[in-house]
């Protein structure tokens, strides 16, 4: 995985649909200058994604200054469920810069009280604390610590065991990539904690036993017991699919979090607010956990993530030990109101559901015709994935998928680059205001790409 996209300018058939439009080679040749720039002045990490300069964004929309608009299947990375810059986030930006109050560091300010208390709404009793942060890292790090800091409190300090998924993400800070357990993360690694372990995700798939003996086996395989853990933390749905556990596999982790006093964490940052069909995706396993991390499509624009939680895990803290420098910060926090009263008001979090079956059904199509090249596909609401594998073999492979998402770019549909534990997985994630004729349009692109792609792999 790792692949860079060329950012030679390649001659490409014109396009001219309802939601696609390719006009220019690609990249515009205009546009290379500004791709060397950041080539030039930025880590070779951030070379990853297909060699679009983005001009401007709006609903399901990505245009470049040269004519041509792309279908979003990106979401900015799962960041604009309520749609690229809706008329209601950016007035409420704007009258918030206008009004003068930019930054506030943690002193108080009725914006932040506001978001708060529709947070606190949003979420199922007993979690009625929220804090604001600013990145998705951020917040699955303060769970962590929080987490640790009950366990000390009500075990003695043994009781720090923290335990993820492999193949799971939570960011890319230290602690949040400890307790994710995705393919090549760990050589960032260089401090490993031996109380943080991970157990196998119950995918189905990669992991064919999705029995709860699995997590019980891992904690022995580690030495951990079960009195010592602290925490639990996984992946609502698993980004890499997205894969959902069993619900009776889910159902005994937090029956066993209760009975150990471990504090059970959902790291809803790209799950959240409407993306599977509900508003938050941990309620298709009928559990409540005691901590839910949140950012992306909370603002549907601005950074901005929250932790929010039951009082007793939040309040271990004296004033001023557990705050952030951008808490808060008013502009994100009017955004982020504008954007959940968006997805409420006109109930996107039921437009994401009633789009599941096609997406689904689209998927299945797809990977009908090339079952020896997509080994696993799956959709949740209106996020969906084909994971792709080497010819007639359970191996992952990046260099298709990669090639996929390469083409689709070229014919006007966006995605981000391929992700998953080895970058196998064509990854669908549009905007939630999208129409049912915008997601077959896509679905067709991606059918007609899939075929264009195997046919030239296999031919090399």
């Amino acid at each position: 995985m790792g692949k860079e996209f060329s950012i030679t300018p390649r001659d490409v058939p014109r396009v001219e649909t309802k939601y696609r439009r390719i006009v220019t080679p690609l990249p515009h040749p205009d546009s290379v200058a500004t791709l060397e720039k950041l080539r030039r002045f930025e880590p070779i990490s951030m070379r990853g994604q297909p060699p679009v300069v983005w001009d401007k964004a709006e609903d399901i929309f990505v245009y470049d200054k040269y004519g041509n608009q792309w279908l979003d299947w990106s979401c900015g990375v799962l960041v604009t469920n309520a749609g690229h810059g809706p008329l209601e986030i950016r007035q409420a930006i704007i009258d918030q810069v206008n009004s003068g109050l930019l930054h506030n560091y943690c002193f108080a300010s009725e914006e932040r009280a506001l978001l708060a208390e529709s947070l606190a709404s949003l979420a199922p009793e007993p979690l009625k604390k929220v804090f604001l942060l600013t990145t998705g890292s951020e917040a699955t790090e303060c769970a962590l610590k929080l987490a640790r800091a009950h366990g000390i409190k009500v075990g003695g300090k043994k009781k720090i065991g923290l335990l993820g998924y492999e193949r799971g993400f939570h960011g890319r800070t230290l602690g949040a990539q400890q307790a994710g357990g995705m393919a090549g993360q760990k050589s960032w690694i260089v401090n490993e904690d031996a109380a943080i372990i991970q157990a196998p995700f119950p995918d189905g798939y990669w992991q064919t036993d999705t029995s709860f003996d699995t997590f019980l086996h891992a904690l022995k395989a580690k030495g951990l017991e079960p009195e010592n853990v602290a925490g639990v933390m996984l992946e609502t749905y698993q980004g890499v699919g997205p894969d959902f556990a069993p619900v009776e596999y889910i159902r005994a982790v937090a029956d066993f979090c209760k009975q150990h006093n471990a504090v059970l964490i959902f790291d809803e940052v790209q799950a959240g607010f409407g993306r599977t069909g509900k508003f938050w995706a941990f309620e298709h396993y009928g559990v409540v956990p005691d901590l839910i991390c949140c950012g992306k499509g909370i603002s549907s624009s601005l950074p901005l993530s929250a932790v929010i939680g039951r009082p007793e895990v939040m309040d271990q803290f004296p004033p001023g030990s557990m705050t952030s420098t951008h808490t808060g910060n008013p502009v994100c926090c009017a955004a982020a109101l504008a954007s959940v009263k968006k997805i409420v008001r006109e109930n996107l979090t039921a437009n994401a559901a009633r789009l599941e079956k096609p997406l689904l059904e689209g998927l299945k199509k797809i990977q009908a015709k090339h079952p020896e090249v997509i080994g696993h596909v799956t959709a949740r609401g209106l996020v969906g994935g084909m994971q792709i594998v080497k010819r007639g073999k359970k191996e992952p492979d990046h260099d298709l998928a990669h090639a996929i998402v390469e083409r689709c770019f070229w014919k006007g549909l966006l995605f981000f680059a391929p992700v998953g534990a080895w970058g196998q997985t064509v990854k669908v994630a549009p905007p939630l205001t999208i129409p049912r004729d915008a997601l077959e349009e896509g679905l067709a692109v991606l059918e007609e790409v899939t075929g264009e792609a195997v046919a030239a792999m296999s031919s090399t």
